[in-house]
């Protein structure tokens, strides 16, 4: 409940900004057409931006024949979970890494790269894919698709301000200002900030599917030491696809830590071993970046 809420409060934050630079531009009219063309781009975003982030990280559909083991995972995680089967996808990227996307959980995907199932063993595999069940189950691949569209519809506000070259109405200079450089900086914090506060949910929540609070832990450990020294080209030149995955798989190639799209991955370790029956295992570490 507080990861929700939290959420809901971002985003009404992000939609008033959304209004506000609106309003600067246009006055009220210019508020309600900037909430009108972002509503346009989330719904083109809803019904597309699985497809897109699947084709742009060259996801490729397997099925039971195929890979018999993964599927036959996620479908059980996925009785688990009340969910109905997702599509599976495999990416061809050694970093070991994971996403969910989809509308909503009739039209879903789970996507696992080369790397992850080279690397887990099967515990770990499940508590991965159930975390990212947990996305779909919640709908955050639909929270972020909307934030990410919201996000870029604030930049091109500020863009248009950057343009027009008035400076006299609804603000001002400083107001021109205020939308041109620091309300794009302000919507990007909010959407970073949503993303990391859906991790944690999802990670209670995939560990409270696979029953087994640990064996993510353990995988979160290796995916985070691993994915560092592994790039990820795919999403090194998708990088506003960052936050679908299980640990942020940018940063291999250049610094992305002011801006994070994942909260702490020892943090998130040591919360879920506040799940597991106290002594029962070892809490793995993360060396410190």
């Amino acid at each position: 409940m507080t990861g929700n809420l939290r959420t809901f409060l971002l985003m009404a934050a992000m939609t008033a900004l959304l209004m506000g630079m609106g309003w600067l531009i246009g006055g009220r009219g210019g508020a309600t057409l900037a909430l009108l063309v972002a509503g346009a781009g989330n719904l083109w975003a809803w019904w597309n931006s699985d497809k897109a982030v699947l084709r742009q990280h060259g996801a490729m559909p397997v099925t039971e024949a195929q890979a018999p083991e993964l599927v036959g995972l996620v479908r059980q995680l996925a009785g688990r979970a009340g969910l109905p089967m997702p599509a599976v996808y495999v990416l061809a990227t050694d970093q070991p890494n994971a996403f969910a996307t989809g509308r909503d959980p009739q039209h879903a995907a789970v996507a696992v790269t080369q790397g992850l199932l080279r690397i887990l063993d099967r515990d770990e595999l499940a508590g991965v894919i159930a975390h990212e069940l947990a996305h779909i189950r919640h709908r955050d691949t639909l929270t972020m698709t909307v934030t990410a569209t919201m996000a870029g519809a604030i930049a091109m506000l500020g863009n248009m301000m950057l343009f027009a070259g008035n400076r006299e109405r609804q603000g001002g200079a400083l107001g021109a200002v205020l939308a041109m450089f620091l309300a794009p900086l302000a919507a990007t914090l909010v959407q970073l900030a949503i993303s990391r506060s859906r991790e944690y949910v999802a990670d209670r929540s995939g560990a409270e599917i696979s029953g087994n609070p640990m064996a993510l832990a353990s995988a979160l450990a290796k995916i985070a030491n691993a994915a560092g020294r592994t790039v990820n080209m795919p999403a090194e030149r998708n990088p506003a696809s960052a936050a679908l995955f299980i640990i942020n798989p940018l940063g291999a190639m250049r610094m992305d830590r002011l801006f994070a799209t994942h909260p702490s991955t020892q943090e998130r370790i040591d919360l879920l071993a506040q799940m597991q029956p106290s002594g029962n295992s070892r809490i793995p570490r993360v060396p410190r970046a």
